[in-house]
């Protein structure tokens, strides 16, 4: 990208734990308004890749840069959205409330909310379709509900480059097409990368599809061959056709 940082750079990335090599020799460039998923088998990688972008870790070598910077300082302008099974919920909060807490990166956390902040957070829950669910109490949100409330918050931080992990995990057929569709109009707004084992359904959603066990290749958002995919996961694999819940099931 001539004249402006990537949303995302990895430049040659290793990282280990103790003797057990998790990244080697890992880049991948993000642009400005591009749509990336990264797939890989569990113990991949690909939770570490997100944290090294988060500036949660650090790598042995290389280089990880965030919208140009060091991670750690363009960590205000990054959304993040984790799996929300790990997500209290019965914690007694209002999906408004769970929005807000995206501005806090912009301010001091014992200040009361700007005009601005509210601002920010009607828009997030607007576009994410959750604003007539603002004074319910995350307890009584569906599956789906939650996850868009999520994505609100994120989006309430205005990013420029937002992480999501594995948001489809936990929901129904028709919530995960939802919710890709909804990124999908993100796009407009900032880069997005996504962790997601749905192979099927993110290629017909992203501009690239990025393969990650411990080294990292790319390939355009067209269907991948089930050999490429067996290579990557180590295993047999099958597709599902999401454009047709009757289609049947292809395996290699």
């Amino acid at each position: 990208m001539t004249g402006r940082a990537y949303a995302l750079e990895f430049d040659h990335v290793e990282f280990t734990y103790g003797e057990h090599t998790v990244l080697a020799d890992v880049s991948l460039h993000v642009a400005a308004h591009e749509f990336v998923a990264l797939i890989g088998p569990n113990g991949g990688g690909k939770s570490t890749l997100v944290r090294l972008a988060l500036g949660l870790l650090e790598p042995d070598c290389g280089t990880v840069r965030v919208l140009g910077l060091p991670p750690v300082q363009a960590r205000p302008r990054v959304g993040y959205v984790p799996q929300f099974a790990t997500f209290r919920r019965d914690f007694p909060i209002s999906v408004r409330e769970t929005v807000l807490h995206g501005r806090l990166g912009r301010r001091a956390w014992w200040r009361r909310p700007t005009p601005e902040d509210h601002a920010a957070a009607a828009d997030a829950m607007t576009v994410t379709g959750v604003r007539d669910l603002a004074s319910r109490a995350i307890s009584r949100l569906s599956g789906g509900q939650l996850q868009r409330v999520l994505i609100a918050r994120a989006l309430a931080t205005e990013p420029a480059l937002m992480l999501l992990d594995e948001p489809t995990a936990h929901v129904d057929t028709r919530a995960e097409h939802g919710l890709f569709d909804l990124l999908s109009q993100l796009r407009d707004r900032m880069a997005i990368v996504v962790v997601s084992h749905d192979i099927g359904l993110v290629s017909r959603h992203v501009d690239r599809i990025a393969c990650l066990n411990r080294t990292l290749t790319c390939h355009p958002a067209l269907p991948l061959a089930v050999g490429a995919l067996e290579r990557l996961y180590g295993m047999p694999v099958q597709l599902v056709d999401h454009a047709d819940a009757t289609a049947p099931v292809h395996r290699s």
